[in-house]
């Protein structure tokens, strides 16, 4: 029951921010708060008082019996460590909001929270039917919360995000209605269930179409090149919280999928995919490092280091190693706190000066040093500097890969290497020589003649 109050905390909270509205406008921030610190409190209280095994915490009753559709939920150490990460991620979008979203707050923190409440029951399900219903919850609200709260072309992205998205969710809904039926054939029930599903015996050509829908479908959250269409636009016209939750939450659940459905569910069939996955992970690692170089848009920029380090995780999950896995959830971890927050640092930015393009920058180490330091730090974390989490992620990839795809490791620490040059240029033309464009914001010129005077 603890692990079905954790989504439905989310969804109450939700539409109690939405009617909190009336009240007052701050009532809708702390109660979007509190829902999500009462979720952080929930799993580390599972957390703490799970039993040794595969299942931190199970949870199953019926829902739909004549199809074999139940609610089926449990917490293992990879969602754990996922749904951590939402929740902190949640609470980051909330207080980052405090100040920007001032029309409709009640309903953008129902939009928040339910997209954060499809996200855990994406973690914790195990019945695919179930599994299904939590991808769509979480497309829906994070369409609002672009097209509603976003930025110049947000319509344009918003749209183009939610087609991308529901035409691969549609995708691997055929998928796993074929496995379904392919069951029901073969042992005389329905059923949804992840362990019944596993059992069927699948054939060499109806099994591989059946992975290529879920990889196609998980391929496009992740994102992998060609089909990453959606991410540049959506990130760079979503409000600062929507690209956290974006680039922190809904990316991993992509990876989570290649993992728990496509390389543990299908493990003959995957080995039919790994050429092609190592391939697309390259062009993502390669592809994503050149367009973030060539970007003049700070956020724009961050979002195709985005599609550049998730080449990362998926070569770790297509590599055959343990280690490389193991790099690659560390990867998702590390990506998952650097990138929201250089999306946070780029909120703050065009907060105040108005502009995202690093023209309009320059010399600003002088003026917000504070921040200087902050966004110096986590570009050093996004490029792999030795010592902090993106190194360790990409090291046990490329170190994991090594052993079995020499060639493709080299190729793929080309990117590490181009990554080195964006970042510098980032904060080289942000916070590093002349003043350019627009004039010092008085409020921040006021900052620093206090510091001046003291």
């Amino acid at each position: 029951m603890s692990l079905a109050l954790l989504i439905e905390v989310l969804l109450v909270g939700g539409v109690l921010a939405w009617l909190a509205q009336r009240v007052g406008e701050h009532w809708p921030r702390w109660i979007a708060l509190a829902a999500l610190l009462i979720d952080l409190v929930l799993v580390g209280w599972v957390a703490h008082a799970a039993p040794h095994g595969q299942w931190l915490a199970e949870a199953r009753w019926a829902w739909i019996p004549r199809f074999g559709i139940g609610v089926h939920l449990a917490l293992d150490g990879l969602s754990l460590v996922l749904i951590l990460l939402s929740l902190l991620l949640g609470v980051l979008s909330v207080i980052i909001s405090w100040r920007e979203i001032t029309t409709r707050i009640g309903f953008f923190h129902f939009n928040l929270l339910w997209t954060l409440a499809g996200v855990l029951g994406v973690f914790l399900s195990l019945d695919l039917f179930l599994f299904f219903v939590f991808w769509e919850v979480m497309l829906v609200p994070m369409y609002f919360l672009v097209a509603l709260w976003g930025h110049e072309a947000r319509e344009r992205a918003a749209m183009k995000f939610f087609i991308y998205t529901q035409g691969s969710g549609l995708l691997m809904l055929a998928a796993i209605l074929a496995l379904v039926f392919l069951h029901q054939a073969e042992s005389g029930q329905w059923s949804f269930d992840y362990a019944a599903l596993r059992e069927t015996t699948l054939t060499a050509p109806v099994g591989f179409w059946i992975l290529a829908g879920f990889f196609v479908a998980f391929a496009v959250k992740l994102p992998a090149v060609p089909i990453h269409g959606w991410l540049p636009d959506t990130h760079t016209q979503a409000p600062t919280a929507g690209s956290v939750i974006l680039a922190g939450v809904l990316l991993k659940t992509g990876a989570y999928g290649m993992i728990r459905f496509v390389v543990n569910f299908f493990p003959a069939q995957a080995q039919l995919l790994v050429p092609w996955a190592l391939l697309l992970a390259l062009l993502g690692i390669l592809y994503g490092a050149v367009l973030a170089f060539a970007q003049t848009d700070v956020k724009r920029l961050v979002a195709y280091t985005s599609i550049s380090h998730m080449g990362f995780v998926l070569l770790g999950i297509f590599a055959g190693t343990s280690l490389a896995l193991r790099g690659a959830v560390m990867m998702m971890v590390a990506h998952g706190l650097i990138t929201p927050a250089l999306f946070a640092l780029a909120g703050a930015l065009q907060a105040r000066l108005h502009s995202r393009e690093m023209a309009d920058m320059g010399g600003l180490w002088a003026e917000v040093p504070c921040l200087g330091t902050a966004a110096l730090f986590f570009v050093m974390a996004a490029v792999g500097l030795p010592g902090l989490a993106g190194f360790v992620g990409e090291f046990l990839v490329l170190a994991g890969t090594f052993s079995l795809y020499p060639l493709v490791t080299v190729i793929a620490a080309l990117g590490m290497v181009v990554s080195v040059i964006y970042g510098l240029q980032l904060v080289q033309q942000v916070f590093h020589g002349e003043r350019r464009g627009a004039q010092v914001p008085a409020r921040i010129s006021h900052h620093r003649a206090k510091r001046g005077r003291r």
